[in-house]
């Protein structure tokens, strides 16, 4: 057989079936089929060694076919959320009917379907890298909330523990007022002396012990309610008796803060109670 029969040859077997291609990877399907240029460079080959390059070369194209199409099955079945695959899954398609197309087309379609995998592939590692940086920032976050709220509960339970060393000393020789109010927070909520002394402190600070303190915000007397008349509920004698309004202030302490050292320690906080 001639050089130019054997040429026409492997010309009708690249494009039987296919038409004209459009090569967008030629030098790789070139080294492909180096095997069949290599046969068409002799000048007297036999139609059977023709024919045995033909099937290896057949052979060739069905394994590249098939570990293809299953690379890109299961980059499509990764990407489901994470990747649009719609190129890669027309590739897919293409390349199905590998047993209807030339090694040529075949070897095309390989390479495209391989490219557009691993582009699938690597947006999927994007897309998990990111969701698990914010499941990371997330759980530090919550960890840095806990653990504030864990502080903030430990120093406000050691502000207003009894007996603790910030605690203020209560004074040798109290008032008239400071005296009625040691005995009323003895006798009715068992506090001692170390609250006694973040009490003095506390109304020191607030009205210096004055049963006529006044504020212009409205707040009065020696707890310095807001409005004084709130102290109406422990007397009615509220704006002249010291008894009454330590009364109605320990009560108001009691209920908000625990004890007259967790108020105390939210004054030194916040410069109210």
């Amino acid at each position: 057989m001639s050089v130019l029969a054997v040429g026409a040859v492997v010309a009708i077997a690249a494009t039987a079936g296919t038409g004209v291609l459009v090569r967008t990877a030629a030098d790789e399907t070139a080294a492909r089929i180096a095997a069949t240029e290599q046969l068409t460079a002799s000048g007297d080959r036999a139609s059977d060694q023709l024919d045995a390059h033909g099937l290896m070369l057949t052979a060739r194209a069905t394994s590249d076919a098939e570990a293809a199409l299953d690379g890109a099955a299961q980059a499509i079945a990764a990407a489901r959320g994470k990747s649009d695959a719609a190129e890669l899954e027309a590739s897919v398609a293409a390349l199905q009917v590998y047993d209807l197309l030339a090694p040529e087309r075949i070897f095309e379609l390989v390479d495209l379907a391989d490219a557009q995998a691993a582009t699938v592939r690597a947006e999927i590692a994007e897309f998990d890298r990111i969701v698990a940086e914010k499941a990371a920032a997330a759980k530090a976050a919550a960890e840095r909330a806990e653990a504030e709220r864990a502080a903030a509960e430990q120093a406000a339970s050691d502000r207003s523990s009894e007996g603790t060393a910030s605690s203020p000393a209560p004074p040798s020789n109290p008032s008239e007022a400071q005296a009625i109010a040691r005995d009323l927070m003895a006798a009715q909520y068992g506090w001692g002396s170390d609250q006694f002394g973040c009490l003095v402190a506390l109304w020191d600070y607030e009205s210096g012990w004055n049963v006529y303190a006044s504020n212009p915000s409205g707040a009065y007397g020696i707890p310095q309610a807001l409005p004084g008349s709130k102290m109406a509920t422990a007397g009615a004698d509220w704006a002249t008796s010291a008894r009454t309004q330590i009364i109605w202030g320990l009560g108001y302490i009691a209920g908000r803060y625990g004890t007259p050292c967790g108020a105390w320690a939210h004054v030194e906080a916040n410069g109210w109670y």
